[in-house]
């Protein structure tokens, strides 16, 4: 049984919500990150940016104590409130377009251990060793994981039931999205939810390092601690749990800075092993269906069709399209063996920038580029199930949470 417990949340006052939470770092150019925090002394980003206020870059642990004083100004100044009774928080995020909704909730680090929350990619050791170190200095986390369940019936009927009360939070933001969060305290949902929950696979969407990083923290002060229960926050992650028909998953395009020595006349003869290739030219490309890929070299626009007789699918990895792609191209013809550490390669996601696998090789930082068409829930879930791992940069996940609307401490 998966276990999935409330529990007491650092967050912001409800007069400052609006104003504290924030897109995650990576979303703002320095231009928006300078004017967030030159003119909102609020923001959550002046947590994560400590040295703003000093006009100096900050690094490495010197910079997780500093979070940790801003985290505890926060606290102090009353920016920050931790509730009085564990609770589960039931998050929704809607636009005109979508629409998704779960709980925000703690699950066990030992559940993760055991199998019973379910992943589909590595991590690499030193991304959760720093991690780590940055959890365990500043004594908190607030970027839940992203954790999906098969929908149900009855707890959408649950969430409609808990909805109908008045929100604590409701405001919206300048990306033209709705806020919503709801506490729930009383100990007979509470019960009701950790019941639903206990006979559900749960999969990991998004978040493999900051899960592993959990796990290598919970050992940690577990081992530290002479008192040791099982019982302490450290036992557990925090993580926003949503029904499957929420997740959005878009493709990564790859790039590749050089043909491996080989001339445009060259490699093509190769692709043709495994492809049948067809010139677009200059007309853009998308693939609509698996084993249909789209490149972009030297100007033009290819479709590459997988012959299905001259590759061997064996399990579920090896229909994966960002596996087929790196054993009859990346590796092989291109000599990328390691996808995790190659400065020769490198990732876009395609929902931010449909035409960046163009225009990014015309600018000149890459020789050649690939698309694909997006993973589906079940691929990934075959993946997990079969404890397989996928290549890296494979999906780009949706929803993606605001920073700063909920706390957890260790």
């Amino acid at each position: 049984m998966a276990i999935v417990n409330p529990f007491k949340a650092i967050r912001p006052s409800r007069d400052k919500v609006a104003l504290v939470s924030s897109k995650s770092y990576e979303d703002y150019t320095t231009e928006e990150l300078e004017a967030k925090l030159e003119l909102n002394p609020f923001s959550f980003l002046h947590i994560i940016n400590p040295g703003y206020r000093l006009h100096q870059e900050i690094y490495g642990v010197e910079r997780y104590q500093m979070v940790h004083k801003r985290y505890n100004e926060f606290k102090a100044n009353g920016i920050f409130i931790k509730d009085n009774s564990p609770s589960f928080y039931i998050y929704e995020n809607s636009d005109s377009y979508n629409s998704f909704c779960g709980i925000i909730a703690a699950t066990s680090v030992e559940d993760y251990k055991k199998g019973l929350i379910k992943k589909h990619e590595g991590t690499i050791k030193n991304r959760e060793l720093l991690f780590e170190n940055y959890l365990k200095s500043t004594g908190f986390n607030a970027e839940p994981v992203l954790l999906m369940f098969e929908d149900d019936q009855n707890f959408n009927d649950l969430l409609i039931k808990i909805k109908k009360g008045t929100p604590e939070y409701e405001f919206s933001t300048t990306d033209k999205k709705i806020h919503r969060l709801w506490l729930v305290q009383r100990p007979e949902k509470i019960r009701k939810i950790q019941t639903y929950f206990g006979n559900k696979n749960l999969y990991i969407a998004d978040g493999h390092h900051r899960t592993a990083s959990s796990a290598l923290l919970s050992e940690d002060l577990k081992s530290e601690n002479s008192q040791h229960k099982g019982t302490e926050n450290y036992n557990y992650f925090m993580s926003y749990l949503i029904p499957e028909s929420d997740i959005r998953i878009s493709e990564f395009n790859r790039f590749v800075k050089d043909l491996n020595g080989l001339s445009t006349d060259e490699f093509l003869i190769k692709l043709d092993k495994y492809f049948k290739i067809k010139n677009r030219g200059t007309n853009f490309y998308k693939p609509s269906q698996k084993h249909h890929f789209s490149m972009y070299l030297e100007g033009e626009f290819y479709s590459l069709y997988l012959r299905k007789n001259t590759y061997t699918q064996n399990d579920v990895l090896s229909k994966l399209d960002a596996e087929i792609l790196y054993r009859t191209v990346l590796e092989p013809i291109l000599g990328i063996n390691d996808l995790n550490n190659n400065n020769r390669i490198g990732y876009s996601n395609n929902k931010l920038d449909i035409l960046s696998m163009k225009t990014t090789v015309d600018d000149g930082d890459y020789k050649v580029s690939f698309g694909m068409v997006p993973i589906t829930i079940n691929e990934m879930k075959e993946i997990a199930d079969a404890k397989l791992i996928m290549p890296p940069k494979t999906s780009y996940i949706e929803p993606k949470l605001r920073s700063g609307l909920i706390m957890y401490e260790f």
